[in-house]
C-alpha cells in the first residue's frame, strides 16, 4: 500500500469516528425528550393555551415548533433560559415554572438540544433565528 493510500484510509477511519450532524441532532432529540418534553411536548407542541396564564399566574410551557416564539430569540438568550431558568433571565419578580438546568446539562448538551429544535423549524424560522443570533453576537451579546 502506498503512503497516500494509507493516509486516505486513516482519514476515512477518522471520519467514521467523528459524529455526524445527524448523530448530533439525534442526541439533541433524546436530550430534549429526557429533559424538556414533559412540559414542552414530545412533538415540540407546548402546553395547551400556552399564552393564557394558569391559576398560579404563571404561563404554561410554550411550544418550540414554528408556532411558538423560541425562534424569535438569539442563541445566547436560549442558552441562558435553559441553564438559569426563565425567571432568572427575565428578572423583575417574573415567575415561571421553567427551571434552570445548570449543573444538570452541559453546555454541549444544551447546544445539542438547540440544534435539534432548529432542525425541526421551517427554513424561514431558522433563517430569522440565525439573523437574530448574529445581530446579538455582533452587539456583544
Amino acid at each position: 500500500m502506498t503512503a497516500s493510500g494509507a493516509a486516505l484510509l486513516l482519514g476515512v477511519g477518522a471520519l467514521a469516528l467523528w459524529p455526524s450532524a445527524a448523530d448530533a441532532t439525534g442526541d439533541g432529540r433524546q436530550l430534549y425528550l429526557d429533559n424538556c418534553a414533559a412540559c414542552h411536548g414530545a412533538e415540540l407542541e407546548g402546553q395547551p393555551d400556552w399564552r393564557q396564564p394558569l391559576p398560579s399566574g404563571r404561563l404554561p410551557a410554550p411550544p418550540h415548533d414554528a408556532s411558538g416564539h423560541t425562534w424569535h430569540h438569539p442563541d445566547r438568550v436560549l442558552r441562558e433560559i435553559i441553564l438559569r431558568g426563565t425567571a432568572a433571565v427575565v428578572g423583575n419578580g417574573y415567575e415561571s415554572d421553567m427551571p434552570g438546568f445548570e449543573g444538570l446539562l452541559t453546555e454541549a448538551e444544551v447546544e445539542a438540544i438547540l440544534d435539534y429544535l432548529k432542525s425541526e423549524w421551517p427554513e424561514r424560522e431558522r433563517a430569522h433565528q440565525a439573523r437574530v443570533s448574529a445581530a446579538d453576537a455582533a452587539a456583544g451579546g
